[in-house]
């Protein structure tokens, strides 16, 4: 049920009427997407005669561009400050995206932003020393921290590219596949702990990286005119797993022996993790890895998920974000047999038509687990046996001072949104030096500096401090778990503010907590993106504000502090000045009527189970202030009353 209210849009709340749901997921069953077209629809094999299958542009573009090289190469030559459509694509898998200042009206200001392929998040102390520099002298003076523990750059002017992405090149850096039509970078717990499952499971992640990256040799002939610099030896279990082709996985004498001209026909995101740690958002990727131990500690294979993904388009019903489904378990020998097979029934089966509907967890929706499990099987050569028993998920930040048990600490620096600049950068980059310290990115856009001795622990607090960056118990808890994607005025798709409007709606929200009564240390997750591709995962968020139009966002709700529900879409078009009339009701009523020590998401989702919402007064008014009384039963909420006597 919808309906609109002062110009917003309601959907109801959980129990409401709404499509059927889903019990594992708590999400709507999903309405089909649209047929593949005939004539081969997109989804059929890449082994068939390619003039049988209709495709999109940008496959036809991936087809003729010699893997990844033409016109990309005469374009970045060129003296146009921008590129032509097909190289706009082509970048991408060299991990570029053409962009333009979206603040500067009447002309068009073209620059680049660069994004980094870090696997696990770890950056050496030599890399993370040059994309500073890189960011004073071709960028705009500051690093992004990125939701898949990333670097992203943005400024770069085309001039510049090859010089900047060289240099990350020669200093143990890479972007290759750091955007495009294949595995982007792989995530893992970035905690530096000297634990056996945690060093297993980025061990992992580095040889599902390196398994799934670009062979062709054009990343390396583009910029750094061929010369194939390796940062460290390939391990060679992964050179094995990628060459065999006992299952009819390979294209055989294909520079590209995985992908083959056409790649995959959308992003593909892997994440692998230690059970019980949710660091990683682990169900919203298209594969996700969980460490099995033994009774003793020792790895002894893993628990797969697939199917996961964020993005979705407004007002396309057919579009959804989706948590994986468990696929079963490998012994750890497997692991990187039965990655290839999945990537490879993707880039099989996966449509080529419509870029909508080309990420796997659509694939996955329209066959069902059994039917996809089974033809996964099909190119792994063996049966997957029944995933392990976990346990329940927990989301770790990896804040402030710890133990890495060889002797050393780690500390976890909190970065509002991901952004380092001003002072906070310099000092970041006069601590990084001056103990030559590796660092690690985290999936919650912050940053880890490892190998600490005892001694430098306290002149290291007090230089953060000075410059701003508090330690976890002085920062807001709202602040500590909310994530924003960039957004205005660089992503040329964002269609309102994120980074630059998180925190004054962070504020806003512990201002309606102190009108309620809700203490100062309680919190929910917040996530905003400008735009519904969701790459701050706003639908796995307690709160989540999908950008739809100017100052305005689509609110969801009902995600958990673990990152183990997907939220809910509440209300279409709330206009940035009306938040609070929105979310004071809510979290009025969840102060006076939660269960001890229970979540916001939690709460939402059990008031709807108990059918407690189904028989309560109305408590949000419309936007014209009107009385309560007169607004749309739309949802319904028990009155309540805050701290402050106002009555809902």
């Amino acid at each position: 049920m919808s309906a609109a209210v002062g110009g917003a849009e309601f959907h109801g709340f959980r129990g409401a009427a709404q499509p059927p749901r889903s019990r594992m997921l708590g999400r709507p069953l999903r309405v089909a997407p649209p047929a593949a077209t005939p004539a081969g629809g997109g989804g059929a094999s890449l082994k068939k005669d390619a003039s049988e299958v209709k495709r999109s542009k940008v496959e036809i573009i991936k087809e003729k561009s010699n893997f990844l090289r033409y016109p990309l190469n005469e374009e970045l030559v060129s003296e146009a400050p921008n590129i032509n459509d097909s190289a706009i694509q082509l970048i991408k898998f060299h991990g570029s995206y053409q962009q333009t200042d979206r603040d500067v009206r009447g002309q068009k200001n073209y620059s680049f932003m660069l994004r980094t392929k870090n696997p696990c998040g770890k950056v050496p102390n030599q890399l993370y020393l040059a994309m500073d520099t890189l960011a004073d002298e071709f960028g705009i003076g500051t690093l992004r921290l990125t939701t898949r523990q990333t670097f992203q750059l943005h400024g770069v002017i085309k001039k510049n590219l090859k010089t900047v992405i060289s240099t990350v090149i020669r200093n143990m850096g890479s972007t290759l596949g750091a955007c495009g039509d294949l595995n982007r970078n792989v995530l893992a717990p970035a905690a530096p702990y000297v634990r056996k499952d945690i060093l297993f499971a980025q061990e992992t992640a580095e040889n599902i990286a390196a398994l799934l990256t670009p062979q062709s040799g054009a990343y390396y002939d583009l910029w750094v005119d061929g010369e194939n610099i390796m940062s460290a030896e390939e391990p060679p279990e992964v050179t094995k797993a990628r060459n065999d082709n006992t299952y009819g996985t390979n294209f055989p004498d294909s520079p590209e022996p995985i992908y083959g001209t056409q790649y995959l026909p959308r992003k593909f995101k892997v994440a692998v993790t230690v059970a019980g740690d949710n660091s990683v958002d682990i169900l919203t990727n298209d594969i996700g890895v969980v460490v099995v131990s033994d009774s003793e500690g020792e790895p002894v294979g893993f628990n797969i998920y697939v199917g996961g993904g964020m993005g979705r388009t407004h007002r396309v019903e057919t579009t959804f974000p989706r948590l994986a489904d468990p696929l079963g378990y490998v012994p750890k020998e497997d692991i990187l047999y039965a990655i290839k097979a999945i990537v490879v029934t993707q880039r099989e089966n996966g449509r080529r038509d419509d870029r909508r509907y080309s990420r796997m967890k659509y694939l996955i929706d329209l066959w069902g687990i059994d039917k996809f499990r089974a033809e996964v099987e099909k190119y792994y050569g063996k049966k997957f046996e029944d995933s392990c028993p976990l346990p329940e998920w927990q989301f770790n930040s990896y804040l402030g001072w710890q133990e890495q048990g060889d002797g050393k600490l780690f500390y976890g620096v909190h970065v509002d949104n991901g952004r380092v600049g001003g002072q906070a950068k310099k000092t970041l980059r006069e601590i990084i030096e001056k103990y030559n310290l590796d660092v690690s990115i985290t999936p919650n856009q912050n940053l880890i500096l490892c190998g600490i001795d005892q001694a430098w622990k306290d002149p290291i607090t007090s230089a953060l401090a000075q410059a701003g960056l508090l330690e976890p118990k002085d920062v807001d808890p709202l602040n500590l778990t909310a994530m924003a994607c960039p957004a205005l005025p660089l992503c040329p798709l964002a269609q309102t503010e994120a980074e630059r409007g998180i925190l004054p709606i962070l504020k806003r929200i512990r201002a309606v907590f102190d009108k309620v009564g809700i203490k100062d240390h309680e919190s929910v997750v917040v996530r905003i993106t400008g735009c519904p591709n969701g790459c701050a995962r706003p639908y796995m968020a307690e709160v989540g504000f999908v950008g739809d139009g100017p100052n305005s966002y689509q609110i969801w709700l009902g995600g958990t502090p673990n990152q183990s529900t997907l939220a809910e879409s509440f209300m279409n078009k709330v206009k940035l000045q009306d938040i609070e009339k929105v979310l004071e009701p809510l979290f009025s009523y969840w102060n006076s009527a939660r269960q001890e020590g229970e979540s916001f998401g939690t709460f939402t989702c059990r008031t709807v189970s108990d059918s407690i919402l189904s028989a309560c007064t109305c408590a949000i008014s419309d936007f014209q202030d009107e009385p309560l009384t007169s607004c749309p039963k739309i949802l319904f909420l028990p009155a309540v009353q805050s701290s402050s006597g106002d009555t809902y």
